[in-house]
């Protein structure tokens, strides 16, 4: 039997239901994550928006755990990734990722709650720098540093 999976308005409509999810963003990271199928498929919520900084959960599902029982690296990195990209997406201006790199600290597992706490650290230019915290609990789970570029204005 196939199973229908949701559309993106739906996946959108879900993921605005927590927290501060724009302190008055009307583009810039509540837009882009709105647009988001890859975070939202995989349950990612905001629960805390302002310019330069940004907090993302996710709750490590069965399909998130690899052949050693623990949660895949590339969904930590995800989760790192979008709470990085909300945190440096200002309304009105499209930035992007121009490198980033994570280290893992602990292993993650199935069923925890995990949160990305990202937070601008420096503007230079068109260019930022960006750290990301991901936890389970109080417990760090992986260090992730991202650097933006910023490419000029959103398209009205």
């Amino acid at each position: 039997m196939e199973t229908s999976r949701p559309t993106g308005e739906e996946l959108a409509g879900e993921a605005r239901g927590g927290g501060d999810q724009g302190g008055g963003d009307q583009g810039g990271a509540a837009a882009m994550f709105a647009a988001d199928l890859a975070s939202l498929a995989l349950g990612m919520r905001i629960e805390d928006l302002a310019p330069g900084r940004a907090r993302v959960t996710m709750t490590a599902t069965a399909e998130m755990v690899n052949g050693h029982g623990i949660v895949h690296g590339g969904y930590l990195f995800l989760l790192a990734d979008t709470a990085f990209a909300c945190a440096c997406n200002y309304p009105g201006a499209v930035t992007v990722a121009a490198s980033a790199d994570i280290t893992f600290i602990s292993p993650a597992r199935e069923g925890e709650s995990l949160t990305a706490e990202a937070m601008e650290r420096q503007l230079y230019g068109r260019s930022g720098l960006y750290d990301v915290t991901v936890r389970s609990g109080a417990r760090v789970v992986a260090e992730f540093r991202g650097r933006s570029r910023t490419l000029g204005r959103a398209p009205a």
